[in-house]
């Protein structure tokens, strides 16, 4: 069967409501709350590690009580600094989560980005503990995306360096993770993310429009679990057999 060119915009509907819910929060908290609502609704949903730290208890809770402790753990990829933060954030999983939500399907896609948004959390937590500073945005599971496109999407009969592509160029069986590590292109696109985090590490770039420090522990815990739990959430299990590209 000749494959047919695809659209341009041919995006899935899970992304493009996924983008809108995100727009829509962000232009609800800058149009439609005042500062102190705004506040309480970042102490409620944000991610703030001191919310685990025992020692601020007898010092009172946070909005959300226990509850709070849970859901933050993702409801903090729903919230953006500003529209550059979000619009950064927007072009990323555009680009990324069209093909990944193309393979997993709507409910599938939506459990991956949110256990790789609470992996980031938690990689966040465990290297800033008792810290008051909110974290907030969507750029660990934007990170998680990448990781899972990189699965599949590199290799022979996979989307990218096609130009003309079909459904059955997201049905093609992953290689191996260990086997994909020794693919050219993705350890290069390896090279360039992680050194690009390394730089928001150091403090050499930022985020346009973002004068917060970056939280490049949670870009990296969300990346490593895109890697590590796309087989789980891959409903392409025949393997495919580990080999050069030709």
């Amino acid at each position: 069967m000749t494959a047919t060119r695809e659209p341009l915009l041919n995006v899935p509907a899970v992304v493009v409501v996924t983008l809108a819910i995100l727009g829509g929060i962000h232009a609800v908290r800058v149009y439609g709350l005042a500062r102190d609502a705004d506040v309480e609704l970042l102490l409620r949903f944000a991610f703030i590690p001191a919310r685990y730290e025992p020692s601020l208890l007898p010092y009172g809770t946070f909005p959300g009580g226990t509850p709070a402790q849970v859901w933050t753990f993702v409801t903090y990829a729903l919230l953006h600094a500003d529209i550059m933060h979000l619009g950064f954030n927007a072009i990323w999983l555009l680009a990324f989560g069209t093909p990944v939500a193309r393979r997993f399907g709507p409910a599938r896609f939506l459990a991956f980005l949110a256990a790789t948004a609470a992996v980031g959390a938690f990689v966040h937590l465990a290297s800033h503990v008792g810290q008051l500073v909110p974290m907030i945005g969507a750029s660990a599971a934007v990170s998680g995306a990448m990781a899972a496109a990189m699965r599949f999407a590199f290799q022979r009969g996979g989307p990218i360096g096609l130009r003309r592509v079909d459904d059955a160029a997201y049905r093609i069986p992953a290689i191996p993770l260990r086997a994909a590590l020794s693919d050219v292109r993705i350890l290069a696109f390896l090279a360039v993310w992680f050194g690009i985090n390394l730089l928001f590490g150091l403090g050499t770039v930022s985020i346009a429009g973002n004068d917060q420090p970056v939280a490049w522990q949670a870009h990296v815990g969300g990346f490593v679990a895109g890697l590590v739990l796309f087989g789980l959430f891959d409903p392409v299990h025949e393997p495919a057999a580990a080999g050069p590209d030709r």
